[in-house]
């Protein structure tokens, strides 16, 4: 006969079974049963809290900063060494006495490693790290997405830093301007470089592919170098159009204002604050791209 256990008195039936604790010594071995405490009831999952843009920044940096080490001596040749070309090349057949000539292509040619770095290079940057999907492990970082993209252009400028110096200090000596006016070359570079480096992971970012974005970022720098470098009085009417388009070329003017003798303060902060506008916005577009991309 085949008994079937009713599992309405499984409970009863395993408390049954179990023996009763004897209070009597025993000579053997005895086990003792202790009571399984249940687990608590775990709520959801607390996320981390946001890391602050400034130790976000930083860690991105340093370990973009180690990264590009490798590469740090052939990006200050060529960052400094197509500038310089270009100033040597243009002093045969620039008339020297036209300070303002002189100037805008002194300031073009320092605003040109800047392009090299923060529009090519950076394009080139995130167009490679969207092909490999390395974006996704920066989004599951607590790090705002602005940090990425300064902190890596960050990285590739302090090795552009030492050639945009050389290129401006190259240029005053060869073309004969004052060296006083040197002082706007920090905030010129800074503001110009967040502008570019913005432009420059938007188009990273965007291009489906890395070679496009290759590109792209090349094509953006021979805009930069020849609507800076040439004068706005010597373009046709579409090209000061098009120079009037160009955010780098405000930075540009700018720098180029500090070389002459009569300096009309005011525009200068208007072309640094239109530098500054574009970058906010470039950048904010950039995370906004990041976050999208990363999450497609």
């Amino acid at each position: 006969m085949t008994i079937v256990p009713d599992e309405r008195n499984a409970p009863a039936i395993l408390s049954a079974l179990q023996p009763e604790p004897s209070l009597e010594p025993s000579s053997g071995p005895s086990t003792v049963l202790l009571p399984i405490p249940m687990p608590a009831r775990l709520g959801p999952p607390k996320m981390p809290l946001a890391t602050p843009f400034g130790t976000a920044f930083g860690a991105v940096y340093r370990g973009q900063l180690a990264r590009s080490k490798v590469g740090r001596i052939p990006l200050l040749f060529v960052a400094s060494f197509q500038s310089i070309g270009i100033l040597v090349l243009l002093r045969g057949i620039l008339d020297v006495d036209n300070s303002i000539a002189a100037g805008q292509v002194v300031a073009g040619s320092t605003v040109l490693v800047v392009a090299f770095v923060a529009l090519n290079l950076l394009a080139q940057r995130f167009g490679a790290l969207r092909a490999a999907g390395a974006l996704d492990y920066y989004l599951t970082l607590p790090i705002p997405p602005v940090a990425v993209v300064l902190g890596t252009a960050a990285s590739y400028a302090t090795f552009a830093a030492p050639g945009t110096v050389i290129t401006a200090v190259v240029g005053v000596l060869l073309y004969n301007l004052p060296i006083t006016g040197l002082w706007l070359l920090l905030p010129v570079v800074v503001l110009s470089g967040v502008c570019l480096a913005g432009l420059g992971a938007v188009v990273g970012l965007m291009a489906p592919r890395p070679e496009l974005a290759t590109i792209a970022g090349q094509l953006g720098m021979s805009i930069v170098l020849f609507l800076g470098v040439i004068p706005a009085d010597r373009l046709p009417e579409i090209g000061r159009v098009a120079r009037d388009v160009l955010p780098s070329s405000y930075a540009v003017d700018a720098l180029a204002a500090a070389f002459q003798p009569g300096v009309d303060w005011s525009k200068v902060v208007l072309d640094l604050a239109v530098c500054a506008a574009v970058g906010i916005a470039a950048l904010t577009v950039a995370a906004v791209t990041l976050r999208r991309v990363g999450t497609a």
